[in-house]
């Protein structure tokens, strides 16, 4: 078990409970940007709020021009 390094929620993380079968988050979409001061891992709840949030966001450099 680990403690969720956004909200301290406590959750399994296969990785770091040295698991022989992958990590739940391998399932998600890989090559996701985390924010600079993220260290450690995010609970579920947590990371696909930030997928969600990504995902919804327009591409950088496109929007309303200025």
């Amino acid at each position: 078990m680990t403690n969720c390094a956004r909200c301290g929620a406590v959750f399994g993380c296969a990785m770091a409970d040295g698991a022989a079968q992958p990590c739940w988050c391998t399932e998600l979409p890989p090559a996701v940007a985390l924010p600079r001061e993220a260290v450690g891992c995010w609970c579920p709840a947590c990371l696909r709020a930030h997928i969600a949030a990504l995902q919804s966001e327009p591409p950088a450099g496109i929007g309303p021009a200025a």
